[in-house]
């Protein structure tokens, strides 16, 4: 009983200070920003109030839900461009490069760009892809282009290049730890079978790292949800984002209400990717097991 009651106790002792701090910075501020989204907004400031006015207006208001297909449609090509360009860099560290010395540099060189400035990276891509840009500069000098143009900045091409450039190395590190754990004698018995090598990975490798896929897709995807700096920097009107909504109620409308309750559907939206991408990451494991 003594050592039973010094396990719990130590258990206890570790998960308060974690608990704790979720609980003051993270739950009570949901459920204050929940009870928000019933206030009913009365100028100059609001009220205590318990209406559904707020998201009624989120229904009936159809730019609140274009803007809101057009974040998941941002979202969703960020994440699957991520994934195009950052499995197939995985697997070729995995598999490909003998030297670990070198495989260490190569993952290196994804990560590193992490230790910078979020808004450095994303400012480094508006003077690319800027009118006086190296891009425009090249287009001009190589003949292409007669004058400089601004078709590759200030819309969705510009948001999409850029967020996926910042999230890939999300999609890296997750697929590269999946890949690692992927049994070798599975593969080579394939080998030894004669299955092809584009078999092998279609009925190998692919499946037993579908939860590194999902875990980094799911990062890119919400991370890109909640984004609202790259639409100010890169983005312009065609890349206003639900985050620049939500930002504009709780600031210059002062429509606290309004902005709480699209940032209750926000969290319900990222709540259930993150649940559904659970649930893929669980099956995979089961396969893997």
């Amino acid at each position: 009983m003594r050592l039973q009651t010094r396990k719990r106790l130590a258990a206890i002792g570790v998960l308060s200070p974690p608990l704790l701090w979720a609980l003051v910075f993270l739950f009570i501020p949901y459920l204050i920003m929940f009870t928000y989204s019933f206030y009913l907004k009365k100028f100059p400031t609001f009220e205590a109030a318990f209406q559904f006015g707020n998201y009624a207006q989120l229904l009936l208001d159809p730019q609140y839900y274009q803007v809101l297909l057009r974040t998941a449609k941002i979202s969703i090509m960020v994440a699957i461009f991520s994934a195009l360009l950052g499995y197939p860099f995985a697997y070729f560290l995995v598999f490909k490069i003998r030297s670990n010395r070198m495989r260490a540099l190569l993952y290196m060189a994804v990560i590193v760009p992490l230790w910078v400035s979020y808004l450095l990276r994303a400012y480094t891509w508006k003077t690319i892809l800027g009118s006086e840009g190296i891009l425009n500069s090249f287009l001009v000098t190589t003949g292409i282009l007669d004058k400089p143009t601004d078709i590759f900045l200030y819309n969705q091409f510009s948001m999409v290049l850029t967020l996926t450039y910042i999230y890939v190395p999300f999609i890296v590190m997750p697929a590269y730890a999946s890949l690692e754990k992927i049994p070798r004698n599975l593969i080579e018995a394939s080998k030894d079978l004669g299955v092809r090598p584009l078999r092998t990975f279609w009925s190998i490798t692919l499946p037993l790292s579908t939860p590194g896929i999902a875990a980094g897709m799911t990062i890119s995807f919400c991370l890109t949800f909640g984004d609202f700096i790259a639409p100010i920097l890169v983005g312009g009107p065609d890349g206003f984002m639900i985050a620049n909504v939500i930002t504009a109620q709780f600031g210059a409308a002062l429509n606290w209400p309004l902005g709480a309750a699209l940032s209750i559907v926000m969290l319900v939206v990222v709540l259930t990717i993150i649940s559904l991408s659970d649930r893929l990451q669980r099956s995979g494991k089961l396969e893997i097991a």
